[in-house]
């Protein structure tokens, strides 16, 4: 038997720590939390995504009585970003979520398995990393790319 040993590295910065693109990445994807339509979870985030001809995408969870018929922010925004811009690649994304009372979260929100899964496909379309950045009240978690959010993943390779 072998032991194997996953490490994920993640920054916290607090906000004053953040470069001007990554406050402003961040910034868009707090201020998208305004378009979930969350009225069963009450849980709304907003996702921000700079591509690499200049373009930033944003998205927000939109639920459905029916679920899971809804999707989540991270999806709506990177396939908005791959129909609208097919040839453009991710460079950053940035991920923000606001409890029931309106309030970002006290700790960075991480995004779901399947938002993984998708954000990871762009990334690899990218052939570079994808830094996340994961925005809570008090700070920023920065991670290096989409694949240290989802170490074991799935790809056809």
């Amino acid at each position: 038997m072998k032991d194997l040993e996953l490490i994920t590295h993640i920054k916290a910065k607090a906000y004053a720590e953040l470069d001007d693109t990554e406050r402003q990445l961040t910034e868009l994807a707090i201020k998208s939390t305004a378009g979930s339509y969350a009225p069963y979870s009450h849980f709304n985030v907003g996702a921000a995504i700079l591509l690499d001809n200049g373009q930033t995408v944003t998205g927000a969870n939109q639920e459905n009585v029916a679920f899971p018929s809804g999707t989540c922010a991270e999806r709506s925004a990177c396939f908005y970003a791959g129909a609208n811009y097919p040839q453009a690649h991710f460079m950053m994304i940035a991920i923000a979520a606001k409890d029931s009372s309106g309030e970002l979260t006290a700790q960075p929100t991480a995004p779901c398995g399947a938002c993984r899964q998708a954000l990871l496909e762009y990334e690899m379309r990218a052939g570079h990393d994808v830094p996340v950045l994961l925005a809570g009240r008090d700070c920023v978690y920065r991670l290096d790319s989409v694949h240290s959010l989802l170490p074991l993943s799935f790809t056809e390779f």
